[in-house]
């Protein structure tokens, strides 16, 4: 067995001791933020923030809620998870210079005001989460900057106009919620290009429009399982063409406007557990295919001008419409 020289012994020592967390600096950009942020924020979360520096300082710990890394010589903060804490008023706006940020979650919380255009800074950002607020005003375009993320939740605000096209420029992007606000508009059909998005939710808004529109796209939606259409002013029919969405689970257009027969085609999407057709203004019948899908365990149909006799699918409970469990 190969004995190291003793300098080299003692460097590498003396390395891994300086360059342990514990013993690095924390970047002044971040304990300047961090700071800023502390000042601005309610008593719930300053008074377990405690020393000047936010990944830890001597004896005293890393502040509540906050995640560092090494980043070269220096700490980085890579988490903000500051929820359910009550925190009152605007954004703040002092996040977006922590530009090492990989998660950011202050949902529920009493946030108001508009997310600022500067949240586009945070390119290494992978999930945002700000559901659970009373945030207000338009998307800013520049949530399209944020090329890393994965999870993005803006459900249970007050958001309003229209879902912003550029949406449909984060590649990975695999889940998106966006029920329980105001928006208006058309769904973009342009969100059909994401290739890795799985679960799709803008219901309880005030969209209009028709699926047709919405799935126009050759090969849209290539990896969606669950797509949340419910409560809006949808119109028109169920294209014979959602049957491409092979990896569809859930479809849910409750409470719509929706018209026309149920396609048979909708019946070979393999995986389809459940399905929501009830408040619309479908006539017609059930195709016999979709009481011998093997996959399908509820189909609510109350609610529609269907012919006597047909008859719903599984035992339903009351449908309450309400967030689903945050999934990382």
């Amino acid at each position: 067995m190969a004995l190291w020289p003793p300098s080299i012994l003692l460097f590498t020592l003396l390395s891994s001791f300086f360059l342990h967390p514990s013993f690095c600096k924390t970047l002044k950009r971040d304990v300047k933020a961090l700071n800023e942020i502390k000042s601005s924020l309610g008593w719930r979360v300053v008074y377990s923030w405690v020393g000047d520096d936010p990944c830890g300082d001597g004896d005293l710990p890393h502040w509540s809620g906050v995640t560092c890394s090494v980043q070269g010589d220096y700490r980085v903060v890579t988490g903000l998870e500051v929820y359910a804490v009550s925190i009152v008023g605007p954004f703040p706006i002092a996040v977006t210079n922590l530009l090492d940020l990989q998660r950011l979650d202050l949902h529920n919380n009493k946030l108001t005001g508009p997310i600022p255009p500067q949240i586009g800074r945070l390119k290494r950002l992978k999930i945002l989460n700000l559901r659970w607020n009373k945030l207000q005003d338009v998307l800013p375009p520049e949530i399209g900057e944020l090329k890393s993320l994965t999870h993005l939740y803006l459900s249970f605000n007050s958001f309003k106009g229209e879902i912003p096209r550029e949406l449909s420029n984060l590649p990975i992007l695999r889940y998106l919620y966006l029920h329980e606000n105001r928006f208006t508009g058309r769904i973009p059909a342009e969100l059909g290009t994401l290739q890795n998005l799985r679960h799709l939710d803008v219901g309880n808004n005030h969209l209009v429009g028709t699926i047709r529109e919405l799935i126009r796209i050759e090969g849209c939606f290539p990896a969606l399982r669950n797509l949340y259409l419910n409560n809006n002013y949808l119109t028109g029919g169920i294209p014979a063409q959602l049957a491409n969405l092979t990896n569809l689970e859930i479809l849910h257009l409750s409470y719509n406007k929706m018209t026309g027969i149920i396609p048979s085609a909708l019946a070979r999407l393999p995986r389809l557990t459940y399905l929501y057709l009830d408040h619309n203004q479908f006539s017609g019948r059930i195709p016999d295919a979709f009481y011998k899908h093997s996959f399908l365990k509820e189909m609510y149909i109350e609610g529609n001008s269907f012919r006597s006799g047909v008859n719903p699918i599984g035992v339903h409970k009351v449908l309450e419409v309400s967030d689903t469990e945050f999934l990382v």
